[in-house]
Order: structure tokens, then sequence, then C-alpha cells
């Protein structure tokens, strides 16, 4: 992911609100979100090329998801898959602040990344940027290519209208995914300075990146209720298009 906003225990309906858009180069290939055939328990998107992924949930309730810490100037073209961070919490049973504690010494052989695991004993945070793990309070959190709540345009953007909706007793994803599909790009004034050119930072300033290679592929909604009920949506888009197929699934922790 490279926008992410989550809810934890802080809705009278929902445990766990997640809502966010992969940003990724449109060559790369990628399989939309399902049943993974090698491990049927987990649903999620997966990486074809390095093979782990953005974002994944086990049936049991685990759940992670990561970002990219953008910082062009220090990229390791030989550094390990930051997704298979992801992969490996939902396959493994340890408690999330722990699972990120034994990843704190080798966090820097990653290139940049902001790294949330959870499961039904709560949430935890990690950036190789930060200082160190950290156990989330319950809230609701911003996330996209810096860290944890960083107030650039667009997540303060996306917390502003999410407000409303995440306030309703009963939340559609739709709304949601309309939030997500913004084009509106920050002003220049606004822009963080993250060693892109200005024209990139502009276009990355908007929640639903288009550039000609590059962009917004598809956006994820996660609902969980205080009865275990899950509804994961995911909408995939044509790259560079505002065209996309929307797939729903539903399951019970």
């Amino acid at each position: 992911m490279c926008l992410i906003f989550f809810s934890i225990d802080n809705h009278p309906t929902y445990k766990l609100i997640v809502a966010g858009n992969r940003d990724e180069f449109y060559g790369r290939k990628t399989a939309a979100a399902n049943y993974w055939t090698d491990h049927p328990e987990i649903l999620g998107g997966r990486d074809l090329e390095a093979g782990g992924t953005w974002l994944a949930m086990n049936k049991n309730g685990r759940i992670s998801f990561i970002t990219n810490f953008r910082d062009p100037s220090h990229i390791n073209a030989t550094a390990p898959s930051r997704g298979k961070l992801v992969s490996d919490f939902v396959l493994d049973n340890q408690n999330p602040f722990d699972y990120l504690k034994q990843l704190e010494p080798y966090a820097k052989t990653y290139n940049g990344f902001n790294l949330i695991v959870g499961d039904a004993s709560g949430f935890a945070y990690l950036s190789n940027y930060g200082e160190g793990a950290q156990k989330l309070k319950p809230g609701f959190y911003g996330l996209s290519n810096h860290l944890l709540n960083t107030p650039w345009p667009k997540v303060t953007e996306g917390r502003k209208r999410l407000v409303p909706l995440l306030n309703e007793k009963k939340i559609e994803p739709e709304e949601i995914f309309e939030v997500l599909h913004s084009e509106s790009q920050a002003e220049d004034s606004k822009l963080p300075s993250t060693g892109v050119p200005l024209e990139l930072e502009r276009a990355l300033s908007a929640m639903f990146i288009k550039t000609p290679n590059y962009g917004s592929r598809c956006s994820t909604v996660i609902l969980i209720d205080h009865n275990k009920q899950v509804s994961f949506s995911e909408r995939v888009y044509l790259p560079g298009t505002n065209e996309f197929t929307t797939q729903v699934f539903k399951f019970t922790i």
C-alpha cells in the first residue's frame, strides 16, 4: 500500500476499519485479492515478481499491511522483499509486538518501510526510519510514505473526508472507495520534499495517482465488526484509467 487509513477499536460497530490504495508501476505483475492456493486460510493480493504482498489477512484474524518509506536516494536494489514481512506475519502465530521486536535488529536490511501488524490481542507498528516497534492504542490513523500520522496533504485530506463516514453506525464501502479515488493534487507550497522531481511530487500528492507508467492499481476496504464478521472489498483499476472491477469476500473469524 502507499496510502492507508485504519481505525482500531474506535467505532461502535466495527473493531477494525481499513481503507487504502496500492500504488505501483503498471508493468509489475500482481494477482488481485483472493484466497491463496498454497495457503487457503490467507486472503490478499500477491506480488507475482517478489512473492510477497502489500496487505493480507488470515481467517483467524491476523492482518498486516505495509507502505514504502519514500527515500529515493537510499534504495538498495539487492534488499530483500518488504512484502514478505506481511506474509510472514499472517502465516505466523507470534504476538504482533513480539514479531516486530524480533524484526527490529534486521529492519535496516530492507528498503524503507512502515509495517502494521495485528490480531485479537492488539496492533503494532514498525518503521525502519522510526524509533522502534510501537504498540498502537485505539484510534484513527493515517499512513502514506512517511512515518505514521505524518500530515502529508493526502493523509490530511483523507482523514478529513473519512471521519464523517466513519461516524456512521453502518459503513458503506462504496462511499469509502469514492474518497480513495480523489485525484486532487496538493498546492506546491504544501508538498513534501522527498527527493523526487517537482512534477512527480505533485502527481504523488493525490490520493489516487495517475502517471503514464505508475499509479493506483487497487483500493481496499476491510470492515471487521464486534461479532467477528469480516467484509473484505477490493476494487482493481485498469492501469491509468477509471475502469475497475470489484470483489467482495465475507467470512467469520
